[in-house]
């Protein structure tokens, strides 16, 4: 259980102690007071969300800690939240992340809060209050845990890209592809520059051997006679009027050079006129093979080395699509044996579920006959197959009336007294150990009133139970009573809050009653009601927790605001 609490620098709370005890205890006050203070502390605690402006003004951060007892040890986590920054926590001493808060003190407590109230509105709420009343926690995690399988499947399907058939289309274009590459044998990248030039070459073969012909006759001379006037001839007479004159040697050596590279371009000229012959059928072969390379240039690229990398990269794609259709068919298979998992857990949880909502419905029907409603109806409306997921509670608060959802039939008096036995139903005998209601007896009183409150304390004799009240009859119930009250002191606000009991008790009660702590007739009143109560507590529980003359520390509930908050303790 919750054996203490400590917060500083919260809100008005300058340095507080809460010290509890088994059984119930009621924790009341002024409206405003801060009350619900300590719930946020507890709500801190267990890692919720985290807000500056809770921070005391003038305080650098506020500081919430907590000592638990679980099967005989003791677990201590703590939180602070900076004026500016970020929050931290602790647990046993450690520093932790704020989420291993919820997962070391998180089943331990549990927060009946106004909001909390309000959300068994909601379907998912009364699906999960079914839930925990019939402890089908692994049910439920079972069918989580196979539906996210079922749903990562699904994903890694989706991204092997479209489906079967789209696959295979795009494989047969792939293959199609490339063997249409792969038939045209390309392996060189400028191999179309080269069958131009060869093109150019043979389709010209009869213009070009004449044309090399001529260059020779002008070049070295033919056999005629009349060729005297050729170039060779011309620049050997040049040489032999030059003679041996050394003035003109470096020319002469000029020209002799000019003379010899003449001749080699004159034989090689000779060589290519000779070799040159027209072929037609190797003119058509060539162009045929241009053609073929052009065709595949306009579907894969804009040269040869494109089409080629293209073939490279089809050639990939179509390995990945052959692989995506192993894997797919891997996939397909997993995923028929995890929905067929899926479908059996599912239909376990529902038959759980639906097997369990008679029971709920008997218990909160039972929990409702003691608050004061006793011909009120509540049934279970759920799916007659699968999972059920669709729980709905439907309520008949007096004879006559039609079951209707709870949003549309309740007042706000009946609404609390249903949520309240809802509560009890699915937290009767398992769950935390604590369990915290702050003001979930709003809009309630009289007979009604004293039925919560005997509720609460039969809750009491199985839980630890902290009720924030602004009822009498439910705090009378109470094993232990802590008062929470407002003062200033150099001009500031701050928290007092302190165990009260015998005259101080009976005071706060009537208080609570009439709102005159000092009226005879309300503290008749009083006495009267906090006699009843604990004649009640003993009757169902045997001797009464009390918290008489027991002081701080002493494991009754106590909470102490200590000094201004100067120097306040470190986690």
């Amino acid at each position: 259980m919750l054996d203490e609490l400590r917060v500083s620098h919260l809100g008005v709370i300058a340095d507080a102690v809460l010290e509890l005890g088994p059984g119930m205890t009621a924790l009341t006050g002024e409206t405003g007071a801060g009350k619900t203070l300590l719930i946020e502390a507890l709500e801190l605690l267990l890692g919720g969300r985290a807000d500056a402006t809770i921070v005391r003004p003038g305080a650098e951060e506020a500081i919430v800690e907590g000592r638990f007892t679980l099967d005989g040890s003791e677990l201590v986590v703590a939180r602070s939240v900076p004026a500016g920054g970020r929050s931290r926590a602790w647990v046993n001493a450690r520093m932790a992340p704020v989420a291993a808060l919820n997962e070391a003190a998180g089943g331990l407590v549990d927060l009946h809060g106004q909001h909390l109230h309000q959300s068994l509105l909601r379907r998912d709420a009364q699906r999960d209050a079914l839930d925990s009343f019939a402890g089908i926690g692994a049910e439920v995690a079972a069918v989580a845990a196979a539906r996210a399988r079922v749903r990562a499947i699904e994903e890694e399907l989706a991204s092997l890209g479209g489906d079967v058939r789209a696959r295979e289309r795009e494989a047969d274009v792939l293959r199609y592809q490339l063997a249409e590459i792969e038939a045209a044998g390309l392996d060189d990248p400028d191999e179309d520059a080269r069958l131009e030039a060869e093109e150019e070459m043979l389709a010209e073969a009869a213009a070009h051997k004449d044309a090399a012909f001529t260059a020779l006759t002008m070049l070295e001379g033919g056999e005629a006679d009349d060729a005297q006037g050729c170039a060779r001839d011309a620049m050997s007479a040049a040489i032999g009027a030059l003679g041996a004159r050394a003035a003109f040697a470096s020319l002469v050596s000029r020209i002799s050079g000019a003379v010899a590279e003449m001749d080699d371009v004159a034989a090689e000229l000779r060589g290519l006129a000779e070799s040159l012959d027209e072929d037609p059928r190797r003119l058509d072969e060539v162009r045929a093979r241009r053609r073929l390379i052009r065709e595949l240039i306009n579907k894969y690229g804009e040269t040869i080395e494109d089409v080629l990398v293209f073939s490279r990269k089809a050639a990939c794609r179509l390995d990945e699509l052959v692989r995506a259709e192993e894997t797919a068919r891997k996939l397909e298979e997993e995923l028929l044996v995890a929905t067929r998992e899926h479908d059996l857990a599912a239909s376990a949880l529902g038959s759980r579920r639906r097997s369990a909502a008679s029971q709920f419905s008997a218990r909160v029907q039972e929990h409702l006959r003691a608050l004061a409603m006793p011909r009120a109806v509540l049934d279970v409306s759920l799916a007659e197959e699968g999972p059920a997921d669709d729980v709905s509670f439907l309520l008949s608060a007096n004879p006559g009336e039609q079951l209707m959802p709870l949003a549309k039939v309740a007042s706000g008096g009946e609404l609390a007294r249903v949520m309240l036995a809802i509560r009890l139903a699915s937290s009767s005998g398992r769950g935390p150990a604590t369990l915290v209601f702050d003001e979930v007896d709003a809009g309630i009183g009289g007979e009604a009133a004293l039925a919560v409150g005997r509720a609460l304390s039969k809750l009491a004799s199985t839980h630890q139970v902290l009720v924030v009240t602004h009822l009498a009859q439910v705090a009378a119930y109470a094993d232990h009573h802590a008062l929470v009250t407002k003062f200033e002191r150099h001009a500031r606000t701050e928290a007092s809050v302190a165990q009260v009991d015998g005259e101080e008790r009976l005071a706060e009660i009537s208080r609570m009653l009439s709102g005159q702590s000092r009226s005879a007739i309300a503290r008749e009143h009083a006495k009267e009601l906090l006699e009843m109560a604990s004649g009640e507590r003993t009757a169902d529980r045997g001797a009464p927790h009390s918290n008489a003359g027991r002081g701080v520390g002493s494991g009754a509930a106590t909470l102490v605001v200590q000094g201004d908050g100067k120097g306040a303790h470190r986690p």
